[in-house]
């Protein structure tokens, strides 16, 4: 297990889970030559990742997928239970879209490909730690699409209830998640901050009895608030 730096508790807190130590060892170089990220800890397999979860308490879980030659799919609930507010990012080589779908429905906020550059993965976890979602379109379509069919619609007199009570602005910020843009994205469309933002969507959350941006943009297409971007 690593030690934090001083400026951990300022910084993304990060959990490594990964079974190799010369990837581990690399992973946790690059993150802590990012400003603002610090890795607090470090587990090479299911007993360790859950302990380190415990006790560290990270913002950002980074889990291999492939955990000592199996999927560590089983893992996820358990690390969310261990380390409360945590957000679970999956590092993976793995392309099997059924395997990322289950994951993201145990609770994986976000999915970065090994192949893609370092840079991606910095913007995942920036992302992620903000309360959205890291995945790829086509995968994100597919998500929508099982949760959809997977989960039961509400009354409709209860639902248009709860979307009474949106705001003409919350509505707009609705729209704008729905054609996939982010944070800092729909600050700049609405000429508002980032900070604005992200009370507007905290308040949706508390409106709609949502709790993350994946289940508001299913909730958005199936009522309408929104239309899927191209």
């Amino acid at each position: 297990m690593s030690t934090p730096s001083p400026s951990a508790a300022q910084a993304i807190r990060i959990l490594l889970i990964e079974d190799h130590a010369i990837v581990r060892a690399g992973l946790r170089m690059l993150i802590n030559s990012q400003p603002g990220m610090c890795v607090v800890g470090e587990a090479a397999d299911r007993n360790d990742a859950l302990l380190s979860a415990a006790s560290m308490q990270p913002d950002i879980v980074l889990l291999d997928l492939d955990l000592g030659g199996q999927l560590s799919l089983d893992l996820i609930p358990g690390l969310l239970a261990s380390a409360r507010g945590a957000r679970i990012i999956l590092l993976t080589g793995v392309r099997d879209s059924a395997v990322h779908r289950q994951a993201v429905r145990l609770g994986a906020m976000g999915l970065v490909l090994k192949e893609k550059a370092v840079e991606v993965l910095f913007q995942a976890i920036e992302k992620v730690q903000a309360g959205e979602v890291w995945l790829e379109r086509s995968l994100l379509a597919e998500v929508l699409g099982d949760l959809t069919r997977a989960r039961e619609p509400q009354p409709e007199d209860r639902a248009r209830a709860k979307q009474a009570t949106l705001t003409e602005r919350e509505r707009e910020v609705i729209a704008l998640i729905g054609e996939g843009l982010k944070n800092q994205q729909i600050a700049e469309r609405l000429y508002i901050s980032e900070t604005t933002v992200r009370h507007h969507l905290t308040s949706i959350f508390n409106k709609l009895g949502l709790s993350d941006r994946l289940e508001l943009l299913l909730y958005a297409y199936r009522h309408g608030l929104a239309r899927p971007h191209p």
